[in-house]
């Protein structure tokens, strides 16, 4: 049974107002609502302890921003269960580390556990804005089948591994190319990547219809 919704790096967390306005979140929330909606992102009593899973982040620095710089939004711990999201829910990560598994963060909430393997990802490229991790059966049992990247199964999720296991891949498979790679070690997890909200939500949508055709 995963650990879902443990965080496992070093957090250094103030707790502030939010930090990024509300309209700047619209499309994002759009896309999280649909994802909420398909049961990608939730809440299950029956599924991964009763914990919540599924987050959203986007960039906010400007393009070709050096690492220090790459702030970006990612969606609290634990908000799975909530169908509409607010800028009280998102938290801003403005400092990473992944060789030393630290995330420094401020905001009305605490980051997903999974912060850290979004700042390894917006690292691989500066024209990434988007991040949407989701639970999918569909997909992850397929992925092989699909042609979907996936992480070493032995690399727990959360971690500096699982971080360096994304750059392993992005830099030897097709990950780059396809903007969605699954998680082997971690249950059911299906990472989406793009430009723009609306690019990651349409590969991943796009994936997961045909991932049906599979198990039809």
């Amino acid at each position: 049974m995963p650990e879902e919704g443990v965080s496992k790096f070093d957090l250094v967390f103030t707790a502030t107002p939010p930090g990024v306005l509300q309209a700047r979140l619209r499309e994002l929330n759009a896309w999280r609502n649909i994802l909420w909606q398909l049961g990608l992102i939730g809440q299950d009593p029956h599924r991964y302890g009763g914990y919540g899973f599924g987050n959203v982040s986007q960039r906010i620095a400007p393009d070709g921003a050096p690492a220090q710089q790459r702030v970006f939004v990612i969606s609290g711990s634990q908000t799975g269960i909530l169908a509409i999201l607010d800028a009280t829910h998102y938290a801003t990560v403005r400092e990473y580390a992944v060789a030393a598994n630290r995330i420094m963060a401020d905001g009305p909430i605490r980051p997903s556990s999974e912060s850290l393997t979004h700042g390894m990802i917006y690292d691989l490229n500066d024209r990434i804005r988007t991040i949407l991790h989701v639970h999918s059966p569909a997909i992850w049992e397929h992925a092989v089948r699909l042609g979907i990247p996936e992480t070493d199964r032995k690399v727990p999720y959360g971690t500096p591994e699982m971080a360096q296991e994304t750059g392993r891949l992005f830099a030897e498979s097709g990950m780059r190319q396809k903007g969605i790679f699954s998680m082997g070690g971690h249950e059911d997890g299906i990472i989406s990547f793009g430009t723009s909200v609306r690019e990651a939500g349409c590969i991943l949508l796009e994936t997961l219809a045909t991932s049906y055709t599979l198990v039809a």
